[in-house]
């Protein structure tokens, strides 16, 4: 049975969904990483960290799978927070192909899985049984309760150690579609996104920011349903739950973190997980949006975020919510500009929205803001324009002097995209001082229009042949070929040298031809 592969990048459409679902703690989200062969969702010894529905997409054998991991399952009817993943669990289930039902075979069938399988057959779902942890014989009593569950015989599988997938192919196999087989004449996985025109490939954005600011409520209301868990709670998403969505005729993968507080105040583990897999998301995104609360504007911990999208290089929107909840929109834009202008200065001109998530007011608006901050981190710059700007800020302003001598900039040219990255060539750009490459940076933002995108510049220094590394001057046998090095020569040797050239014999002009007579004999 070959490895499951991740196939993030291809057709869903006619893919087999598969939910999988069980009570707490049976391996839930460890079987879906190694379906979709990615450490994807998080995973740890305590019950109930998964809360939202995270979607992956996988190849088993030759079967394409849209896989679904969903919150474990709690025996709550109310309002509270168990009670909402309870729902957000059996809505997966309903709504996918089928749905493997994970038991623990270690610690064998429980009240809850039976509570469970009782609404999966109400639910009239297509269920696969599979018991989890078979790894020893510990788990063979476990194995044999569950058939009393009324689902078949159950498929032991091993999800830590890979074991049993083959018995779980075989058990998906019949439910899937024509569609869902890959055959030979298939593209390669992996290459169906690079494949694509860049205006068809999809915008990863990252939905970043403090706890309880709006952004799991944003995400819903840009997707128009009830896809992430919300609600007064601080903190309730854990996991960076990605999902597909199309706006303005492009592709969007809208990805929600869990929030972040100061490091000093994080000491649960389960919180330090969430924030490391936040801080995955914003180096694999494109765009970040930074969700601000409008009724406490830009915090340092907001700073903080922002900067560090800004230093892995990606492009910055911010969402201003509760924007409902201001009495004067004026002063409040006011001393958000005022603010962003100070603590920002390294990427002056982010652009920013100012949206109602609850509301879903100017959300439009937010998404074209998305939009033109990626196309400007997309953007490519000619190379004799940007020689012209050089030589034009470098006659405007040269550089300070720096042990006597001016740094020189020859000439630039941009060497990457995502973001701008802009090489100089030059001498003795080592000695070129920060404020100076500021000063570079805010021109080119200014002259090719590039607000709050961040700008890179790599110095290229011309080497000189007469320096070592060390900054020394090279003896003169190693800088200057031999043939133009001086020689020094003795004047023992220079007499020696004179006498040679008197004893050689000067030699003789050799006769030319004899001149013809003129008289006839």
């Amino acid at each position: 049975m070959s490895t499951p592969q991740d196939v993030s990048g291809s057709d869903t459409r006619t893919a087999l969904t598969i939910a999988i679902v069980g009570r707490p703690n049976v391996g839930k989200s460890t079987l879906f990483n190694r379906l979709t062969g990615r450490r994807l969702a998080l995973v740890d010894d305590t019950p109930g960290l998964t809360r939202d529905r995270r979607e992956g997409n996988a190849l088993l054998g030759d079967l394409r799978l849209r896989i679904i991991d969903t919150a474990g399952y709690e025996d709550a009817e109310d309002m509270s927070l168990e009670a909402r993943m309870r729902r957000q669990t059996i809505t997966a289930a309903t709504a996918a192909d089928v749905t493997l039902f994970v038991v623990d075979a270690r610690a064998g069938v429980t009240d809850l899985d039976r509570d469970f399988a009782r609404v999966l057959r109400r639910a009239d779902c297509r269920v696969v049984l599979v018991a989890n942890k078979c790894e020893g014989h510990a788990a063979v009593p476990g194995l044999g309760e569950a058939h009393s569950l009324g689902f078949g015989t159950p498929i032991p599988l091993s999800a830590e150690h890979g074991e049993g997938l083959a018995d779980l192919y075989d058990a998906l196999r019949p439910f899937a579609p024509d569609g869902a087989k890959v055959t030979d004449d298939d593209a390669p996985i992996e290459e169906d996104i690079k494949q694509l025109p860049a205006e068809e490939r999809p915008i990863r954005l990252a939905i970043i920011g403090r706890p309880n600011v709006g952004k799991s409520t944003l995400v819903n209301k840009l997707l128009g349903e009830e896809r992430m868990l919300t609600g007064p709670e601080p903190g309730i998403t854990r996991d960076a739950v990605e999902t597909e969505w199309r706006s303005h005729g492009r592709r969007l993968r809208l990805v929600d973190t869990a929030g972040m507080r100061k490091k000093a105040r994080i000491d649960d583990r389960l919180e330090r997980l969430s924030v490391s897999d936040t801080l995955r998301v914003i180096r694999e995104c494109q765009v970040a949006a930074l969700v601000l609360d409008a009724t406490q504007m830009l915090e340092k911990q907001d700073l903080q975020i922002a900067r560090l999208v800004v230093e892995e290089g990606r492009a910055l929107v911010i969402a201003v919510n509760k924007w409902d909840l201001i009495d004067d929109p004026q002063a409040a834009l006011r001393q958000l500009r005022d603010r962003i202008e100070i603590s920002m200065p390294q990427v002056r001109g982010i652009r920013f929205a100012t949206i109602s998530a609850l509301h879903g007011r100017k959300l439009d608006e937010f998404v074209k803001t998305v939009f033109a901050s990626f196309d400007i981190w997309n953007i490519i710059l000619s190379k004799s324009k940007l020689n012209r700007w050089l030589e034009g800020v470098f006659e405007a302003h040269p550089p300070p002097i720096v042990e006597g001598r001016r740094p020189r900039l020859r000439f630039c040219r941009q060497t990457t995209t995502r973001p701008p990255t802009i090489a100089l060539f030059g001498s003795k750009l080592v000695a070129l001082p920060d404020d100076y490459l500021r000063y570079l940076e805010n021109s080119l933002r200014d002259t090719f229009d590039l607000p709050g995108t961040p700008i890179r510049f790599v110095l290229r220094q011309t080497e000189n042949p007469y320096v070592d590394e060390e900054g020394k001057p090279r003896s003169t046998s190693t800088t200057r070929p031999k043939s133009l090095a001086k020689r020094k020569t003795s004047p023992k040797d220079l007499t020696k040298r004179m006498a040679q050239v008197r004893q050689k014999p000067q030699s003789k002009p050799k006769p030319g031809p004899k001149p013809k007579s003129r008289h006839r004999r």
